[in-house]
């Protein structure tokens, strides 16, 4: 009889491993599937996501029964203040002690990189909800997905609404953080791409209350278009402000870069009619999108931003890619999300590209004029449909590392 004789040092080490790895794929099999949803919940883009990502995420675990495969799924939750460190802590703890399976929203950019970097060392999935379209350039991720919009599309559309003869010199106030840098940057871009020309820019704290100083250099540039490159309370506060200082008049147009269905409520119709702006949802964009804005306003109180009809749209198709393919290694989900297309009320025909970009649709909106509107949340008309590859920055000119060229 021949007998196969192993070193002992193998045998424990075959030993050790079969032990293991019994007891781990069980547990593996059994454990609750974490979704941690970080964002302001009382900052300035609290209104834009906060409680309302939240609602929407559960929304979104709801349609599975908060199960898949008998394994529970659990909706996790958190206030990251709106400061990178904060936000870090919390979801490095979150995936080291937690087992949180995948990060949402963040829907901050400084906070969004800190949180990107934490995931790619651990092959961990972060859907993003911020604005800077570096998270499909210089920082993709192999599991870093951006799903809802991104300062390229926003300011590439808003800039192609307004432009022309008349409104071709334009001077920029951004919010100074990653955000509004990265606004300013493809704001930029896009007007110099057209033939016109950037007379000057200025940078704002974020969170400033008072513009008055950063509206009076703009008013002094001789622009023909002042550009807000800001978001959340900042985009209310600065068009208010900018009415006050009677900015817009014969040859001068003022120009939000990007604007969410909170900030149009907050500032008014009086005050914003007119507008344009690229919206990555509208909820008049479909039924399917109405029915389920009204559900969730039905939990909310108020009709929801893109940045939350996008959590909820990114936490589905998670966790369907989850669920088809059966298993939740990352790369391995990440691989089943960009094989499925994207069809949901948020999406129609939506598809992840390798970068990391969900690449949809988008929407050029104007704010109606007091007398257009017939209820408190009928606040802007979708003047036409945009083509997702007509506003996302082309994969061509990405700065991702990790494309094929």
């Amino acid at each position: 009889m021949f007998i196969l004789r192993l070193p002992l040092a193998l045998c424990l080490n075959f030993a050790i491993a079969v032990g293991v790895a019994g007891p781990a794929d069980s547990q593996i099999s059994e454990q609750p599937i974490k979704v941690g949803v970080i964002t302001d919940m009382n900052g300035p883009l609290a209104s834009a996501t906060g409680r309302g990502s939240v609602e929407a995420a559960r929304m979104a675990a709801e349609e599975f029964g908060f199960s898949i495969s008998g394994r529970p799924i659990e909706i996790l939750s958190a206030d990251h203040q709106n400061k990178p460190d904060i936000g870090a802590a919390i979801v490095r703890r979150w995936f080291d002690v937690e087992h949180v399976n995948v990060a949402a929203d963040i829907a901050n950019s400084a906070v969004g990189f800190a949180i990107v970097e934490l995931a790619r060392t651990r092959n961990k999935i972060v859907l993003v909800g911020a604005g800077s379209s570096d998270f499909t350039g210089k920082a993709c991720a192999p599991t870093s997905i951006h799903w809802t919009w991104d300062t390229y599309s926003s300011a590439t559309g808003s800039v192609k609404a307004v432009f022309g003869p008349g409104a071709d010199k334009w001077f920029f106030i951004s919010s100074d953080f990653a955000f509004g840098h990265a606004l300013e940057r493809d704001g930029i871009a896009a007007v110099e791409k057209l033939g016109g020309g950037a007379v000057g820019h200025i940078r704002a704290p974020f969170g400033t209350a008072d513009f008055s100083s950063f509206l009076l250099q703009a008013q002094q540039s001789n622009a023909s278009v002042i550009a807000f490159g800001t978001g959340g309370a900042d985009t209310v506060n600065i068009l208010k402000q900018a009415a006050e200082f009677h900015l817009a008049k014969p040859g001068v147009r003022v120009m939000p870069l990007q604007l969410m269905i909170d900030e149009v409520k907050a500032i008014g119709l009086e005050l914003g009619q007119g507008n344009f702006a690229l919206m990555a949802f509208h909820y008049e964009r479909s039924p399917e999108a109405k029915a389920w804005s009204l559900r969730f306003f039905d939990r909310v109180r108020a009709m929801p931003t893109a940045i939350q009809a996008g959590t909820y749209s990114a936490v589905r198709h998670y966790l369907q890619a989850v669920k088809d393919s059966g298993t939740d290694e990352s790369v391995a989900v990440v691989a089943k999300m960009r094989a499925t297309p994207v069809n949901d009320m948020f999406a129609t025909g939506g598809y992840l590209r390798e970068d990391g970009r969900m690449v949809h649709d988008m929407y050029l909106t104007q704010i109606k004029a007091p007398a257009e509107s017939t209820g408190p949340w009928d606040l802007v008309k979708i003047i036409r449909t945009v083509r997702g590859e007509d506003v996302f920055r082309p994969l061509a000119d990405s700065e991702c590392p990790l494309i094929k060229r």
